[in-house]
């Protein structure tokens, strides 16, 4: 690296950390802090207006996985799907079950294995959580397309995807 016009003391090359520290940023440094703002304040809300009917963003997501996943459902493999830990996702499934929303199985092959599906009263729950959701969805994007909010999908798609691959560095190891 070239660093003959750097303003560093040392003549050392600027980091994105000396830009950021000196009140500055980047497009890049923005979008990671507004992806994780936008998350977390999501999650945030839906958590606040969920609260009333005894619901969370958190179990909204477990219920949703374990009703969309192909059967058998394998909690283990849900817990993936979520991106979540298995002992997360144990806590999860024995809250639900206690509740009547999910119902555990031991699989007849592997003792070490459960199988999670959503009950009767798991899905009207589903269903009360995103009569809550829907609207606060509809709000949230409100003004962008259908084309913009493909796209986001599909670019959010592609960070998740590097994200879960653990960010191979440039040679691919």
């Amino acid at each position: 690296m070239d660093s003959s016009n750097s303003d560093q003391p040392g003549g050392r090359v600027p980091t994105n950390f000396d830009l950021y520290r000196e009140g500055g940023t980047t497009p890049s440094i923005r979008l990671s802090i507004n992806l994780v703002l936008v998350a977390r304040r999501w999650r945030a809300l839906l958590d606040e207006k969920l609260r009333p009917i005894g619901q969370s963003s958190a179990r909204m997501e477990a219920m949703s996985a374990i009703m969309n996943a192909p059967d058998p459902n394998a909690q283990i493999d849900i817990a993936k799907r979520l991106r979540i830990e298995g002992p997360t996702m144990t806590r999860m499934v024995d809250t639900l079950s206690r509740d009547g929303l999910v119902a555990r199985e031991q699989a007849p092959h592997d003792r070490r294995t459960n199988y999670v599906s959503i009950t009767a009263n798991g899905l009207v729950a589903l269903e009360e959580i995103f009569e809550v959701v829907d609207p606060l969805r509809d709000r949230l994007f409100e003004g962008l397309t259908e084309e913009q909010i493909v796209t986001l999908n599909d670019q959010l798609g592609l960070l998740l995807q590097r994200l879960d691959e653990g960010l191979p560095d440039e040679q691919g190891d």
